[in-house]
């Protein structure tokens, strides 16, 4: 779905050639057109009976006790992936070389990064970009106290903000907020900046990448391909990497939720909050501009 994605945006956003593209990411031209003819929510696949059994298992420690050692001899001297491959088959190990060629280099790309490693950066472009989070909050609907929770959007640039609250923290509710938002603000930015929730990511990589890799989910993707969205991830306890949402969080709290709001609906909520931003973002300056 990734790929998908990629060779969506690079046609639609970035204007490349079908033949510029199919170079750029070592793809058929034909697939690369199957890829632009793609509308569905996202593709499937069979589905395997049975999962193939890890083969790396307990020799993981013994490959991360030889990586460990051959770090501090000459560079000549370190053993290849290769060469560590058939150390691993005379102990015993029955997978294959390509298994133990990544894990190389993933745990190489976590010890020493250097120019690999990236930060997401705190000035943007118009249009750019937007910052996504939810809080948890409390209103009066119909007289009664509910625990509702706010999906909160930040464009980066204009500082424009957007909330629309839910009962829950679904992900279909992720899905329709981000519909409502880009209707709201009447256009779509080149990325999205996220945290990393279940709606959103699958799994984050801790070993041998520490966090700095993830799998998104696929239908959470295929919303992302149908708005031709690059999706940002933040790097796990870096709340700094979508600063301006995290603050947004605590202000929207003090501005629009005390003392606590009373609707007789959550739709007249709602429309409420989109008035209140309309209001912020005319009445209140621009923090650098």
């Amino acid at each position: 779905m990734e790929t998908i994605a990629k060779v969506r945006r690079l046609y639609h956003l970035d204007k490349e050639t079908v033949s510029h593209i199919s170079r750029k990411m070592n793809l058929s031209r034909a697939t690369v057109r199957k890829y632009l003819d793609h509308v569905g929510d996202e593709p499937k696949y069979p589905q395997r009976k049975s999962r193939p059994r890890p083969q790396l298992g307990a020799f993981e420690a013994i490959l991360q006790q030889w990586l460990e050692t051959d770090a501090h001899l000459p560079r000549k001297q370190k053993r290849t992936a290769r060469r560590l491959f058939e150390g691993l088959q005379k102990a015993g190990y029955q997978g294959a070389y390509d298994s133990i060629q990544r894990w190389v280099k993933a745990w190489k790309a976590n010890v020493r990064p250097g120019l690999h490693q990236a930060f997401i950066p705190l000035s943007f472009r118009p249009g750019e970009a937007y910052q996504f989070d939810w809080s948890s909050e409390t209103v009066i609907l119909d007289g009664v106290a509910m625990a509702i929770k706010v999906a909160h959007f930040r464009l980066t640039y204009s500082r424009m903000s957007f909330v629309r609250a839910y009962p829950r923290e679904t992900q279909e509710m992720v899905f329709a907020a981000h519909q409502e938002a880009f209707l709201a603000f009447e256009g779509v930015p080149e990325r999205g900046i996220y945290d990393n929730p279940k709606t959103i990511v699958d799994v984050v990589y801790n070993r041998p990448l520490k966090g700095r890799e993830r799998d998104f989910n696929r239908r959470f993707l295929a919303l992302m391909n149908h708005y031709l969205i690059r999706p940002t991830a933040c790097t796990v306890a870096a709340g700094w990497e979508k600063g301006q949402v995290e603050n947004q969080v605590g202000n929207i709290r003090e501005w629009f939720f005390t003392p606590l709001p009373h609707f007789e609906t959550l739709d007249q909520l709602n429309a409420w909050l989109w008035e209140r931003c309309q209001e912020r973002a005319q009445n209140h300056a621009h923090p650098e501009q």
